[in-house]
């Protein structure tokens, strides 16, 4: 099935996307060690139920067990939460941007690892593709727009070495679970054993009392609602999606393949803000979808 995990990361990146509108303004609201800690108990029962309705959990062995569980301490709780604080830092666009570093950062790890060695056609989308969701971002923004998707609070510094560190965990993290989804690993039981590992360790920093652990307000009916569509659409769809993808394909391939979410966002917000983005964006956009064709056809 050659071309089969092509889709599937695109079909991620599509949930990411669709996710993504529905984090800022609940980020905000929580804060990103909260956000995170509801995301992750939602996504936990929802994935936990799955693989007991579909008898998953027996295709997990001890050691499969432990490389999942460390997975996602890497890329769940450390990268997700610092992809938060980033955001709230930076905004979700310019945290985006540096986001989208995970592809390349998977890119030499899997060669370097794997010795993943990619052609030349795919090599030439790939780098269409990460230039085109960079540009997207980084040049998709009107002068006058202040929604949330642009708010930031200055922080320069911190939010860059909080959105790189969330990129480099996403990547480590994948690269982690590639060897063992090779197997007949369930993919719902897997990202379910992630989920729970992450989730154990935000509660473990809330039941230490650690100030930054704790909730900025107190969450309310709307915003769980917000978190637990969120979660099931990025972690307990798009996550599994990535697994299943990684089964059958390269990892730096489907890291660039799931990278172009934020680019996908941008006709979400235009549909939203009733707003057409900025030229940057469809230049960014255009080439994205070039590099994307390329690799799909190589």
């Amino acid at each position: 099935m050659p071309f089969s995990y092509d889709f599937l990361a695109l079909a991620a990146a599509a949930c990411w996307a669709v996710s993504s509108l529905l984090s800022a303004s609940a980020a905000r609201h929580l804060g990103a060690f909260a956000y995170s800690r509801w995301r992750m108990f939602c996504v936990s029962l929802m994935l936990w139920a799955a693989a007991m309705v579909t008898g998953g959990w027996a295709s997990l062995s001890t050691p499969a067990l432990g490389v999942m569980a460390a997975s996602g301490l890497i890329g769940i709780f450390i990268g997700d939460t610092a992809l938060y604080a980033a955001m709230n830092r930076l905004g979700p666009r310019r945290a985006s941007v540096l986001f989208a570093t995970h592809a390349l950062f998977s890119v030499v790890l899997g060669f370097a690892l794997f010795d993943e060695r990619i052609g030349a056609q795919a090599l030439a989308g790939g780098v269409l593709l990460v230039g085109g969701v960079m540009t997207a971002i980084f040049f998709g923004k009107h002068g006058n727009e202040t929604h949330a998707w642009e708010q930031d609070n200055g922080s320069l510094w911190p939010g860059i070495a909080l959105g790189l560190l969330s990129a480099l965990c996403q990547s480590v993290a994948t690269l982690m679970v590639k060897p063992v989804m090779e197997g007949n690993v369930d993919p719902v039981a897997a990202s379910a054993v992630r989920m729970t590992t992450a989730f154990a360790a935000h509660m473990a920093l809330l039941w230490c009392g650690l100030a930054v652990a704790k909730p900025l307000q107190r969450i309310n009916w709307p915003v769980f609602g917000m978190v637990a569509l969120n979660a099931f659409l990025a972690m307990g769809v798009g996550m599994t999606l990535i697994l299943l993808a990684l089964r059958y394909g390269e990892v730096g391939m489907v890291a660039m393949l799931s990278s172009v979410s934020p680019v996908l966002v941008l006709p979400l917000l235009w549909l939203i803000m009733k707003r057409r983005p900025a030229s940057g964006a469809w230049v960014g956009a255009l080439v994205t979808v070039i590099g994307t064709a390329m690799i799909v056809t190589r």
